[in-house]
């Protein structure tokens, strides 16, 4: 593969990372890539948020709901936030996100939907 080709992979991932996560989030997240972190940053836009956000098998709605039981199963409270923003920014409503959630809480139990509904909780009086 060429410079030129995997620039255009990154740029692609860069546009769909905001379309999902918000500008705002995702320029204050590049603006403090540095010499340490800008290998995993290029890795994170060409291969996460192009080749496999990017991927014509599902549509964004349907990634955001896998993410958000996932980030729930695996208890990762920050990035759970972030998708929550970013499942609503992808179509799903409040009451798809509650119905996800509850699943969680037969699937992976009961305190992660807890921390789920508290997640969502904030992110929507944001």
């Amino acid at each position: 593969m060429d410079k030129r080709e995997h620039q255009q992979r990154y740029d692609a991932g860069l546009k769909t990372r905001r379309e999902v996560l918000g500008p705002a989030y995702v320029d204050k997240a590049m603006a403090g890539v540095d010499e340490f972190s800008q290998d995993f940053v290029e890795m994170l836009n060409t291969y996460c948020w192009n080749d496999i956000w990017n991927r014509p098998g599902l549509p964004r709605k349907t990634r955001s709901i896998l993410n958000l039981g996932m980030l729930c199963a695996l208890g990762k409270e920050h990035e759970l936030k972030l998708h929550i923003r970013g499942a609503l920014n992808n179509g799903l409503t409040r009451e798809e996100i509650k119905e996800v959630f509850l699943q969680v809480a037969i699937y992976c139990g009961v305190p992660a939907a807890v921390v789920a509904f508290r997640c969502a909780k904030e992110v929507f009086q944001s």
